[in-house]
């Protein structure tokens, strides 16, 4: 959870404001409020109607060839009564923005605060799982990897065994840590370099314009 967390880029809300949604499909049927009635107010927009509300990031996002955006809001975090919608943008080409769109589960009102995440951005080859062929296959028809997984199996029965009584040692430990290791419980299995358990991405840079070009 702490790598998907940290495996793209949030887009915060500038302004807070309330949305209200009665129920309706038109577009007027949702009312957006902003706290402060003289804030600049125009990253938030019902332009869809059925519910959605439509946020506009502000940017034009460019990547390069064979990879793409995927838009999604932020990873392993909830809200009540309005849920995200995954959106993924061939953003190699694009010479416009789009948006992100929250559709509401049920009528009512939500809250989006003052730099509360509205869009989290990550990256992914544009083509590549196309050329995947997923398989499914018997445990027992790999004896190398049945005998791991029953090594495992009978850890983890024994530890939450160990915990549901009590041991101190299990209480202490709260949870194994294999793959937090990177390598399986016999030893015989181990992560590769690029086994990760955090992950920090650059922060967006600003490049400045190049002389005699102006500042905007």
């Amino acid at each position: 959870m702490t790598i998907a967390n940290a495996s793209g880029w949030d887009i915060l809300n500038p302004v807070a404001f309330t949305a209200e949604w009665n129920g309706g499909d038109d577009p007027s049927d949702m009312v957006l409020t902003a706290d402060d009635p003289t804030a600049r107010f125009d990253r938030a927009s019902t332009a869809f109607g059925h519910g959605i509300l439509t946020f506009h990031p502000g940017y034009v996002f460019r990547t390069p060839p064979g990879w793409v955006v995927w838009a999604r809001g932020s990873p392993n975090s909830f809200k009540d009564g309005i849920h995200p919608l995954d959106g993924i943008v061939e953003t190699e080409w694009l010479p416009f923005s789009f948006t992100m769109n929250w559709r509401f589960t049920r009528p009512g009102k939500v809250r989006f605060e003052v730099d509360e995440p509205f869009c989290f951005l990550t990256l992914q080859p544009a083509v590549a799982i196309e050329a995947v062929q997923p398989t499914i296959s018997r445990l027992e028809d790999d004896p190398a990897l049945h005998n791991e997984y029953a090594i495992w199996h009978i850890r983890r029965e024994r530890f939450n065994d160990a915990l549901r009584r009590g041991h101190p040692r299990a209480l202490e430990e709260k949870w194994q840590k294999d793959y937090l290791k990177g390598v399986s419980p016999s030893g015989a299995y181990k992560a590769s370099d690029d086994h990760r358990i955090r992950r920090r991405l650059e922060a967006p840079r600003w490049i400045e314009p190049a002389a005699g070009e102006p500042a905007e």
